[in-house]
């Protein structure tokens, strides 16, 4: 199922033995658009630290009671390392984290899954941990941004801006980002519109904008998407039509 990456702010993140805090921002992956960690504030809980939490921990998610249970203790998570979130998260820091819960690494692998060659983060987990020798990176990773940051960046068409990043929606089983909710509302009075991040020809980090191949006339005659409406398949078949594009579930890749 797809949802608003930002309705999921102020998730409970449950431990096998208590609470730890409650999710505050996303980091994602910007060349495979996948939710890589959420950023969780323990408040009390931790001297009010904030720590990364992977899918790849998740035991399971109560969307009822806008709770993530992970199969970790509170001591495992405390004693994760720690990391300077008003900073880059560079890669020695990420091998450095998946070191520590002994999970193999999810990056430097091709093919159909997301997740170190799997679909499922929670498959990354159950591996046996391997000593993976890769050249080290002191530089901040520049693939993984914050949501919160990218969150109001322009979106410039072919032929104009179009409007702004207002959200994210992503699928709650992969983690993969589907499709970045762009408000038009400053060209079409309250109309918002969904277009796949792998459309999007590059991100100019410097100028807070997502550049894409359509122009603003295709977008704006696109299938309209309300705020709070289920994003089906029925509709994403009509949007992909539309934009003649192939759809990402054909032949069986859910990337």
């Amino acid at each position: 199922m797809l949802r608003s990456i930002r309705a999921l702010e102020g998730y409970q993140v449950h431990a096998i033995d208590g609470d730890i805090g409650s999710v505050r921002d996303f980091y994602f992956d910007d060349e495979h658009w996948a939710i890589r960690y959420l950023v969780v504030d323990t408040g009390a809980f931790f001297s009010g630290r904030r720590v990364l939490v992977s899918p790849v921990s998740f035991r399971d998610a109560d969307w009822s009671t806008r709770r993530f249970h992970l199969a970790l203790t509170r001591e495992r998570v405390k004693n994760s390392p720690s990391i300077d979130l008003d900073k880059p998260v560079s890669r020695q820091h990420e091998r450095e984290y998946y070191r520590y819960y002994g999970w193999p690494y999810y990056w430097g692998f091709n093919g159909a899954g997301i997740w170190g060659g799997e679909l499922y983060p929670g498959v990354l987990g159950s591996r046996p941990w391997v000593e993976q020798h890769q050249p080290e990176e002191d530089k901040g990773d520049p693939h993984l941004r914050s949501v919160r940051e990218v969150v109001g960046y322009h979106i410039q068409g072919t032929d104009g801006e179009i409007g702004h990043v207002d959200d994210f929606m992503v699928d709650d089983e992969t983690w993969a980002i589907r499709y970045l909710v762009i408000d038009t509302r400053n060209w079409w009075l309250d109309r918002k519109v969904l277009v796949a991040p792998h459309w999007a020809e590059r991100i100019s980090w410097a100028e807070n904008k997502v550049f894409v191949d359509l122009p603003r006339q295709k977008i704006k005659d696109g299938p309209e998407w309300h705020a709070g409406a289920l994003v089906n398949r029925e509709y994403e078949a009509r949007l992909y039509d539309y934009y003649g594009r192939p759809a990402y579930w054909q032949d069986g890749d859910r990337r």
